[in-house]
C-alpha cells in the first residue's frame, strides 16, 4: 500500500521529490495526458509513493490530508540539503520526554501536500514501535 497524490505542476512535482531524495522507477501515461510517476527511496525495495497528474483536473486541493512521513537518518543534514536546494522546511520539532527524539521538521510541496521528516534515534527502527506507545506507568 501506498499513497497516490494528484498533482497540478508535473516538473515542480518531480523535482520537489527529487530533492527529498525519491527516484522515478516509471512513468505510466494514460488517455487525457494523464500521468502516473512511480517513485521510491533509495532503501526502499518497492514503490512508495505515486504522482498523478491530470492536467484537466485543474490546481489541487490537498484537502484532508494531514502529511506524509519520511524517515531520515540526520535530520540536520537533510534539512541543509533542502535549503541549498531551494526548499523552505519549518523549523526541528523534539518529541518525546525531555524534548527528546524524534526530532521532525515539516515543509509543503508544490500542491500543498505537508511532508514531515523524522529522523529516530540510532539503532531505532525506522518508525512507531508498540515500544514507543507503551505507558510508562
Amino acid at each position: 500500500m501506498y499513497p497516490a497524490y494528484r498533482i497540478f505542476d508535473r516538473e515542480a512535482s518531480l523535482a520537489f521529490y527529487r530533492v527529498l531524495g525519491y527516484q522515478v522507477l516509471s512513468t505510466v501515461e494514460l488517455d487525457g495526458g494523464v500521468t502516473l510517476s512511480l517513485l521510491k527511496l533509495p532503501e526502499e525495495p518497492t514503490v512508495s509513493l505515486e504522482l498523478v497528474h491530470r492536467p484537466a483536473a485543474g490546481p489541487v486541493d490537498p484537502g484532508g490530508f494531514e502529511h506524509l512521513a519520511v524517515p531520515v537518518d540526520d535530520l540536520a543534514a537533510t534539512l541543509e540539503r533542502l535549503t541549498s536546494a531551494g526548499l523552505t522546511p519549518g523549523p526541528v520539532v523534539r518529541h518525546g520526554e525531555g524534548g527528546g527524539p524524534p526530532f521532525t521538521s515539516l515543509l509543503a510541496d508544490p500542491d500543498g501536500y505537508r511532508i514531515e521528516l523524522v529522523e529516530w534515534p540510532p539503532g531505532h527502527v525506522q518508525g512507531i514501535t508498540e515500544a514507543d506507545l507503551a505507558d510508562p506507568s
